[in-house]
């Protein structure tokens, strides 16, 4: 698989990776072993980035990746979790708990160190804590040799544009801003690239909006936004395709993302996704969908705070 690198962090990351989200049973009732089989199948597959959150199962992903991880030489893979977000109402982004944290997260995943750590979902939190408490707690961290580099992920784009003016950072996490639907992120390309900021890009179905499959029931999309989403997967589907295919293959596609992270506890649809980014894009597929999506062209809806969304 391809390999882009992360700004001049002397990370190359595959064009795709494996999110470990699903491995906490974030979105259903999983069968273990096929979640275990899936992380295999992410590295053999040429998915050389692993991404996590202490938050995902409360826990369980990493206990889950902990099973598996210590089996795979360590500088074959690149690993990030988050921290900060503990449950869904639970925040702290305190520096003793940045601390505590990150050795949790070490010995639930046994490993030696982390490659990247995030501050994760600071929307729902004051940005000044971030910038002022949380970003130099984890410079300590890496002092220590625990964590090589740090960033920020979240939904907004109005939490990066200022985490970019106001904090020292080495890559940020965007998700649901470079999809069929949303090229939001596209206003981040830019002010990363003249920082020397790695990007990457995560969510490129949108949370199933741009698949087959019925949304979960706390997807925000409005009625419109599902019509008009349904409309364009029957329309690759008249066509002979899969929208969920012609999104991943466009998310990947663009090389200012280093990555493209998406997650599943299927080992056969890992395996898909892969299959998928072997064949050439249909590019008049893209302009088509993009012409029915264009009425929802860009829709977001507002998470965490109101000051940390636009307005």
């Amino acid at each position: 698989m391809e390999t882009r690198p992360l700004a001049d962090t002397g990370l190359d990351l595959s064009v795709l990776s494996f999110g470990a989200s699903s491995m906490g049973a974030e979105f259903r009732r999983i069968d273990v072993g096929e979640a275990l089989q899936c992380v295999k199948v992410a590295l053999d597959r040429g998915m050389n980035y692993i991404d996590t959150a202490a938050y995902y199962g409360r826990g369980m992903s990493e206990v889950m990746l902990g099973q598996v991880l210590p089996e795979i030489p360590r500088d074959s893979y690149t690993l990030s979790t988050k921290l900060g977000r503990y449950a869904p109402q639970h925040f702290d982004f305190s520096a003793r708990r940045v601390a505590e944290s990150i050795d949790i997260s070490l010995e639930r995943m046994r490993v030696d160190h982390l490659d990247i750590v995030f501050c994760h979902d600071i929307e729902f939190v004051e940005l000044d804590q971030i910038v002022q408490e949380t970003i130099p707690a984890l410079r300590k961290e890496v002092e220590k040799g625990k964590v090589r580099f740090i960033g920020v992920s979240g939904y907004p784009m109005k939490i990066f544009t200022e985490m970019l003016e106001r904090a020292d950072l080495d890559v940020v996490l965007s998700y649901n801003h470079y999809t069929l639907q949303n090229d939001m992120a596209l206003s981040l390309v830019e002010p990363c690239q003249k920082k020397n900021i790695g990007l990457i890009n995560a969510a490129p179905f949108s949370a199933r909006l741009l698949t087959n499959a019925a949304l979960p029931e706390w997807h925000k999309a409005t009625p419109e936004v599902r019509e008009v989403a349904a409309k364009a997967a029957k329309y690759c589907s008249d066509q002979g395709s899969d929208i969920a295919k012609l999104a991943l293959q466009y998310s990947v596609a663009n090389p200012a993302f280093s990555s493209c992270v998406t997650g599943s506890a299927n080992p056969q649809r890992v395996s898909q996704w892969c299959d998928w980014l072997e064949e050439p894009m249909d590019e008049k597929l893209v302009a088509d969908v993009k012409e029915i999506l264009q009425p929802i062209h860009n829709w977001v809806y507002a998470e965490g705070r109101p000051e940390n969304n636009d307005s």
